[in-house]
């Protein structure tokens, strides 16, 4: 197995923002109010238990980050555990995942800016793929700089978020709260926790990138526990504030930031709702795309995809086709969503099918290759059960993952062999 070694750009403080970044996304727009609006103040128990339960992903991928040192995370992980095959079909799923997901979120982008400012569905769909053309040339610019603007970027989000939240705080009501919870919540409760699983997909991401890290052993564990305590009382605090001020009640509980930033600011409210927006999507798309582009140069140097994605710029490091790749399928599928009218809705749920899938290869791989000591050991089956439970609350959607690992298959099994086939025929070998 070939893992990508590139030069050190990624300290603490980098992989702080990207863990957080990846996390974030455009779920700290949306989900709170559907939540609320799903299980009312209880929908709260959801994001704490959640918060303490993400920690067992994020601890297991970063684990095994620090095993391989090397670029290409869960992929290279699954190769190493399952061989070529299932190594291949995993790296297809994270590729899958971001050209789906990245138009998806784009989408979200633009449709919050238009609360702000009256565009168009063309102009919807323009935002979107502005995001993505950005997010492709900021890294095809190499990772140091993508990695310092996620810094800028990231810091710029905390800041807006904890604006809002402050500025909202003095709008809680008590009777808000009431009641908090029921007998005839539970099931109310359960299906927020589905909603709420979706935002906090991304602790996989870094690990792609733990080639990049200047001090890969010091700076990843605590990238992960410091990141997942700033998300866990993030996503925590917004859900409060949620729910306090009702702003879940309006708009279908889809733009609860905007109402509650347009309570408080009025029409500025709006705008600055419509700047947290596309800061917190953009974010991620970077974060994702830096991520990506090291799975598929990985990928390629072991025969996954063609060999044409398997370079990088001598200057900066950046790997240029892999990048241009995941820009030319995502905005096909950004164009598949404008004609065929795909909801965003929709285009979560599949994601956070092939999403789940590659958490549980991954989860399983952990087990199979962490030589974990005491309690630790039982943190890969903690993850791996967590993975499997969300099968249960995406169903028939599942069946876009299974189709994208039959891809990966079907290339495996026929240009895979056609190369070992040339391979061990002696006309085809190359001399020397």
């Amino acid at each position: 197995m070939t893992h990508v070694k590139s030069k050190g750009g990624i300290t603490l403080r980098h992989g702080i923002a990207i863990y957080v970044a990846s996390v974030l996304g455009g779920g700290i727009l949306v989900l709170p109010g559907l939540a609320a609006d799903t299980a009312g103040p209880a929908s709260i128990i959801a994001w704490v238990v959640l918060s303490v339960a993400s920690y067992p992903l994020a601890y297991t991928f970063s684990r095994l980050a620090l095993r391989s040192k090397g670029s290409g995370g869960i992929y290279s992980f699954s190769l190493e555990a399952f061989g070529t095959t299932l190594g291949n079909g995993v790296g297809w799923l994270f590729l899958a995942w971001v050209v789906l997901g990245g138009p998806a979120v784009a989408v979200a982008a633009g449709s919050y800016l238009s609360y702000a400012v009256p565009i168009s569905r063309v102009g919807i769909y323009l935002v979107a793929f502005l995001l993505l053309l950005t997010g492709a040339v900021i890294n095809y610019m190499g990772i140091r700089f993508s990695a310092n603007f996620q810094l800028i970027i990231i810091v710029m989000l905390l800041s807006l978020l904890g604006i809002s939240i402050i500025t909202a705080g003095t709008r809680i009501s008590d009777s808000e709260f009431v009641p908090f919870f029921t007998e005839s919540s539970l099931g109310p409760l359960g299906t927020a926790i589905a909603l709420v699983i979706w935002a906090y997909f991304g602790y996989e991401n870094v690990p792609n990138m733990a080639g990049d890290f200047s001090n890969l052993q010091k700076d990843m564990s605590r990238s992960v526990t410091y990141s997942v305590i700033i998300i866990g009382v993030l996503y925590t605090s917004l859900s409060i504030v949620t729910v306090g001020t009702g702003a879940y009640k309006s708009g279908n509980g889809l733009v609860p930031f905007a109402v509650i930033l347009d309570g408080v600011f009025g029409v500025y409210g709006r705008f600055a709702a419509g700047i947290i927006a596309i800061v917190a999507i953009f974010s991620a798309m970077n974060a994702y795309t830096a991520g990506v582009s090291r799975v598929i140069q990985t990928v390629s140097k072991n025969g996954g995809l063609p060999k044409m994605f398997s370079g990088e710029s001598e200057i900066n490091g950046a790997p240029g086709n892999a990048i241009i790749l995941v820009l030319v399928l995502s905005s096909v599928f950004l164009s598949a969503y404008w004609f065929f009218n795909v909801s965003v809705e929709l285009a979560f749920l599949v994601v956070s099918g092939i999403g789940v899938v590659t958490y549980i290869i991954g989860s399983a791989a952990s087990i199979k290759l962490l030589e974990l000591k005491g309690w630790r050991k039982a943190i890969p089956w903690v993850s791996l059960a967590i993975s499997a439970i969300i099968v249960i609350f995406i169903g028939k959607l599942m069946i876009f993952a299974i189709l994208v690992i039959t891809a990966s298959l079907l290339y495996t099994f026929t240009i895979g062999h056609m190369r070992k086939y040339r391979n061990d025929i002696p006309i085809f070998r190359r001399s020397g």
